[in-house]
């Protein structure tokens, strides 16, 4: 304490302005209003004083900005100012990503686009975060920015009452190991804002307006033609200039009393400031000048600096720093009965569009990366086809923002997301059109394309207007199929079809179809007609006693039981593996929302609050069982009234009939339809089982690591506030057995039984609350929804070697394509690593940084570069085998693709060296030295070990051409 009564507080004032990408109003709609004007206001203004400093976060503004509006004289200013580090480009990525729902996959891509456009634009590498408004804070962030080569990592929105304990014992600032399996690898400093968050204190005793924001408030549709902005703050003069003064002071006081060292950061800015930036500038730069002019008796100094130059100061600081381990900070509450949990599951379409437009480009990736190494002279343009590309990567980066795979935004934003994804998933769809070649005879030819680096033999299937079909390889053998009709629609049959592919290898298939069923075997060729056999329609209050009559469906894993007197899946036992008994059941159950605010706390797009607990969502059950030799369907219908003609909900579960023991038995497919909801409800799927967890579940951060989450009981809320984010995955066990679900996209889960995992697919509200009706965020979402989840049932240390994978796969089915082309080599990595990656980035900048520096900026594209990241899936000591690391000769693994050449090792976003990668040192208790720069490579330049949770990435160069 001595130091700080010795030394005045050294107050760091950081410019800046929050502007969601789509939130109320679209991308366009801000850009025209008040997004465009913060850049070049912000030129002007810093370029007219040197003192002044301004970070921008968000790269898709700043792009459009850039491409769009900005003269040739703003882009010298810009680079003079970006050069002389008064303009600070911070996180870098397209978005500011959420945390909770957002896909590992997805959060690489946003930030390596963002990166990409830097580098290539100014030579710049951010190296801090600024993560100020995401709903809770997850531990695989962290990893991500310090794989990315950041030195410091800030977040903001934590739970309320953890945010006010971290105040009053100074713990706000710390040192995070987010990995358990990385630890001190990837470490990251991390700083917590204080209870002012990212805004500055819009309260000043003196005025009615809004304190130190002169700009105003910013107006839409259009910026106002007098350049005079509605609510003005009183502008700073002789006359007010103390009482500013006073106000600031006493607020960095406040701010300097929850950290350990001198140095305060005060944001000075919030949400869409700065368009009218002389306004700003103009105002404090006499107050600061004020302040330290009487900063003896302030006790205080300001000064205008970026987020590196506060960071620097609290390095240079040199004190030891607590640790934070693996732990996040999900869920996130801002008072008793508002848990951030609801939005986990908002917009169900949205999130599924986002997942599936992240899963085409990742197969178009790869095979427009073969296809240029193996034909750089061929057909496909390849400005062509990098524009196609560009554009859904753009899409899919857009999305992640932190109000728009949340499903927060409005109705109108959230359109302008599903249309920007779906037509440039239209143009992808072009592009494999053209890289896959066009047939020709009159039989259906499909092209079958494994995205994944591993061998599959698994099941797809196609809607078909013909109840006949045969199908055959290229070698014109026949393929195990099964065709019948269809769950959609009574017009038209579902054909699947046992394939085999190599990791990243494609196969024909011809499908021959008739319109008259088959008279003989021969016809048919391997194929099975199934047909349903339809069940009773019961009602649940009927239901007097249950389990007496017990149909089995068998395959070679799971023995399923359905209970004939409820209609309802009642049983599972793992058979050959595993011999114990699990009791289980699964159904619907919902929620009900409270909408008036005068009766109490509401849920809306954010917030779930609920009403008392889930009651049963459906009166009656309907099935149809479809016994089946590839694979047998049992589809399950719900009726909200006992009367109701048309269901209000489905279960269609799929079990693999293991034909010839070639496919994977141990995952039950179950896809659901749910909607249109009744208003103001919350729908679950809840499966309850006899496990003993103790309602503590297991839920994955961004799909790449597993957290524990441990039941915890609230003086309020209690429900809400035990919701977790699940990206790709779930599960709950007991000493002996685990249940896992795994996802096509993301949703929120909870334990609140014993032996309960509980599923929320689906909601849809509305509430009187004047801030939600103004800006359009009750979440009056009317649409029907198709979530596919898939089920695991085993023992824990059987299931700990499949659940990685089995998400991936999900996420990653076979690209089906009408079309035909000569076959590709196959791709094949050891089963516990994932090729994340496989690109061409078609940025143009040198590997080496004086180099690029030296050179001319943003030329021509580089077709030749490729990217490629490796992933292994494992925790240290989560399997005797799969955890262990692996060392591959990436020239034999990739010797399918083309001869490598030229490996360069670099940071995840592909911008760093990673052999000259130093990132800053931290002070710790335990005091580990980091060795982020431990290569781990083997006897030749192109043999690498990738340990657990390890990602890596490199830069490839191929010989010109694939002979």
């Amino acid at each position: 304490m001595w130091k700080r009564n010795l030394w005045p507080i050294q107050t760091f004032v950081i410019p800046h302005s929050h502007m969601d990408v789509g939130w109320v109003y679209t991308i366009q709609e801000s850009m025209h209003a008040y997004a465009a004007n913060v850049y070049t206001s912000v030129t002007e203004e810093l370029s007219k004083a040197e003192d002044r400093r301004f970070i921008a976060v968000e790269q898709e503004f700043f792009r459009l900005w850039w491409d769009t509006a900005a003269t040739d004289s703003h882009k010298r200013k810009v680079r003079q100012l970006v050069k002389e580090g008064r303009l600070e480009f911070i996180i870098g990525g397209q978005v500011m990503h959420d945390e909770a729902v957002t896909d590992l996959d997805d959060e690489i891509l946003q930030m390596t686009e963002g990166h990409g456009f830097l580098y290539e634009t100014f030579g710049v590498r951010p190296q801090f975060s600024w993560h100020v408004d995401p709903f809770g804070a997850s531990a695989t962030t962290p990893v991500l920015f310090a794989l990315a080569g950041f030195d410091a990592h800030l977040i903001s929105r934590i739970d309320y009452d953890l945010k006010d304990t971290m105040q009053k014992n100074k713990k706000l600032q710390f040192v995070w190991r987010g990995s358990p399996s990385l630890k001190e690898k990837q470490q990251i400093f991390t700083h917590v804002m204080d209870q002012f968050s990212y805004c500055t204190p819009s309260y000043v005793p003196f005025s009615n307006s809004s304190g130190f924001y002169w700009n105003g408030v910013a107006l839409f549709p259009d910026p106002p033609k007098d350049g005079v902005y509605p609510n003005m703050s009183v502008p700073v003069t002789k006359e007010t200039v103390h009482a500013y003064a006073k106000t600031m002071v006493e607020n960095i006081k406040q701010r300097a009393a929850w950290f350990r060292t001198n140095h305060v950061l005060w944001p000075w800015g919030c949400d869409k400031q700065f368009y009218n930036s002389s306004v700003q500038f103009n105002n404090m730069d006499p107050l600061m000048k004020y302040i330290n002019q009487n900063s003896k008796d302030f006790g205080v100094t300001v000064q205008y600096a970026t987020l590196g130059e506060y960071f620097q100061a609290i390095h240079q600081s040199d004190l030891v720093w607590e640790l934070r381990g693996s732990e996040d900070f999900l869920p996130y509450s801002t008072e008793p009965h508002q848990a951030w949990t609801g939005f986990y599951a908002s917009r169900n379409v949205l999130k599924g569009v986002a997942r599936r437009a992240s899963a085409q480009l990742h197969a178009a990736e790869t095979l427009f990366t073969r296809y240029r190494i193996s034909f750089p002279d061929g057909p496909v343009a390849k400005d062509w086809a990098l524009d196609k590309l560009r554009a859904l990567r753009w899409a899919v980066s857009e999305v992640q923002h932190h109000d728009g795979i949340t499903g927060t935004e409005s109705p109108k934003v959230a359109d302008m997301y599903l249309q920007h994804l779906l037509q440039a998933m239209m143009g992808v769809e072009e592009l494999l059109a053209a890289l896959f070649l066009l047939p020709h005879n009159l039989d259906q030819h499909v092209i079958v394309y494994n995205p994944l680096a591993w061998n599959t033999t698994t099941i797809i299937n196609f809607t078909v207007t013909f109840p006949t079909a045969a199908v055959f390889d290229d070698d014109g053998q026949p393929v195990p199929a099964q065709i019948q009709r269809s769950a959609q629609s009574n017009a038209t049959y579902d054909l699947f079809i046992v394939v085999e592919l190599g990791g990243l290898q494609q196969r024909k298939y011809l499908i021959k179809f008739s319109e008259k069923e088959c008279s003989g075997t021969l016809k048919c060729g391997w194929t099975y007609e199934a047909k349903g056999v339809l069940f009773e329609r019961l009602n649940v209050r009927d239901w007097l006693k249950t389990g007496r009559r017990l149909l089995p469906v068998l395959n070679q894993c799971y023995k399923l039981m359905f209970d004939q007197d409820t209609n309802l899946l009642t049983l599972s036992i793992d058979r050959y593996r595993y011999k114990r008994r699990v009791r289980m059941t699964q159904d619907f159950w919902e929620y009900h929302a409270n909408g008036d605010v005068k009766a109490g706390p509401i849920s809306d797009n954010y917030i779930f609050s609920a009403n008392g607990s889930a009651v049963r969502a459906y009166e009656a059950v309907a099935m149809e069982i479809i016994p089946g030799k590839i694979v047998t369907e049992i589809r399950q219908l719900f009726f909200r009234e006992e009367g109701d003609q048309d269901y209000a909900f489905s279960i269609t579960t799929r079990v693999p009939e293991c034909f010839g023991s070639r496919l994977p038995c141990h995952r039950l497919e179950q896809t659901y339809s749910l909607g249109p909801l009744r208003l103001n409800t919350e729908v679950v799927l809840r499966t309850s089982s006899s496990l003993e967890n103790n309602k503590t579940l297991y839920t994955d951060d961004n799909g790449y690591q597993m957290m524990k989450r441990t039941h915890r009981k609230f003086a309020n809320n209690t429900v809400a506030r035990n919701y977790f984010p699940m990206v790709r995955t779930a599960y709950i066990e007991d000493e002996l057995s685990r249940l896992v679900l795994v996802s096509d996209r993301a949703h929120g889960v909870s334990s609140q039984a014993d032996g309960q995992l509980e599923v929320m697919l689906h909601r849809r509200l509305w509430n009187n609350l004047a801030w939600n009706l103004g800006y359009n965020l009750t979440l009056n979402d009317s649409s029907v929804v198709r979530p596919t989840l898939w089920m695991m049932l085993g023992s824990v240390s059987a299931t700990a070697g499949l659940y990685q994978r089995e998400a991936i796969e999900l996420q990653h089915r076979p690209v089906k394509e009408p079309k035909e082309r000569s076959p590709l080599r196959s791709v094949v990595l050891p089963p516990n690593l994932h090729l994340l990656s496989l690109s061409i980035p078609g940025w143009n900048y040198s590997s080496n940084h004086s180099v690029h520096l030296s050179n001319d900026m943003r030329s021509e594209p580089d077709y030749d570069r490729v990217l490629l990241r490796i992933m292994h899936l494992f925790e240290e000591g989560e399997d005797p085998e799969l955890s262990k690391p692996v060392t591959i000769n990436l020239k034999d693994v990739l010797r399918g693709i083309g001869e490598v050449k030229v490996l360069e090792e670099r940071s995840l976003t592909g911008t760093r060296d990673i052999t000259s990668l130093q990132r800053w040192k931290w002070k710790t208790a335990d005091n580990l030295e980091t060795s982020e720069n431990d290569l781990s490579c083997g006897g030749d330049a192109f043999t690498v070990t990738i340990s657990p949770k390890e990602i890596r990435t490199f830069f490839v160069h191929f010989a010109s051409r694939n002979f």
